[in-house]
C-alpha cells in the first residue's frame, strides 16, 4: 500500500506539470508495471508503456495527447486501488426468498404491498412474451405461474 501511495503522489505531479516529462513518465510506469502485484495496474502500466515511450523528444500533438491520456488511465486504476474501502465488499449476495424471487420475475417491486390485481397484471404483463405460442418456453411459462401462485397465496408455499 506504501508503494501505491508513492505512485500515486508521483503519477499526479506528472499530471499536473506544465510540460510534461514523458521520460520520468516512462521510467515510473515501466516501475509499476515491473512491481505491481494487481493485475489491472500490470496491464494499464504495460499498455500506455509505448505511448510514453514514443512521446519522449515527440512534437507531434496527437502522440502528446494519447500518452497524457495514457497516464491519466493508470493514474485512474492507482486511485481506485487506493480508495478506502467501505462495507463488506466481498460478501456474498443475500439469498432471495421465493417470494422475492416471484416478485423479480414478475417485474414487481419487493418492498410493496400488493393485491391480487397488481399481481394478475404483472402475470398478464409478462405472460405474453413467456407464454409458447408467442415463441417462449414452456417451462419458463410455468415458472411465472407458480411465481404468481407464491405470490397470491403466500403461506401456501415454502421457501425454496
Amino acid at each position: 500500500m506504501e508503494r501505491l501511495d508513492s505512485w500515486k503522489l508521483a503519477l499526479e505531479r506528472l499530471r499536473s506539470a506544465q510540460s510534461a516529462d514523458f521520460a520520468e513518465a516512462g521510467r515510473l510506469v515501466a516501475e509499476i508495471a515491473r512491481m505491481s502485484t494487481e493485475p489491472m495496474l500490470r496491464q494499464a502500466a504495460e499498455q500506455a508503456l509505448p505511448v510514453l515511450r514514443q512521446a519522449v523528444d515527440n512534437d507531434d500533438h496527437s502522440v502528446t495527447l494519447a500518452a497524457q491520456r495514457r497516464l491519466a488511465v493508470v493514474l485512474d486504476v492507482v486511485h481506485d486501488l487506493a480508495a478506502p474501502r467501505f462495507g463488506r465488499r466481498n460478501a456474498a449476495p443475500k439469498k432471495l426468498s421465493s417470494e422475492d424471487r416471484a416478485r423479480k420475475m414478475l417485474g414487481l417491486p419487493l418492498a410493496v404491498q400488493l393485491t391480487c390485481e397488481d399481481i394478475n397484471q404483472a402475470y398478464r404483463r409478462a405472460a405474453k412474451g413467456m407464454h409458447p405460442d408467442q415463441g417462449g418456453s414452456t417451462e419458463a411459462f410455468i415458472d411465472l405461474a407458480a411465481a404468481r401462485d407464491i405470490l397470491i397465496h403466500p403461506g401456501a408455499h415454502k421457501d425454496a
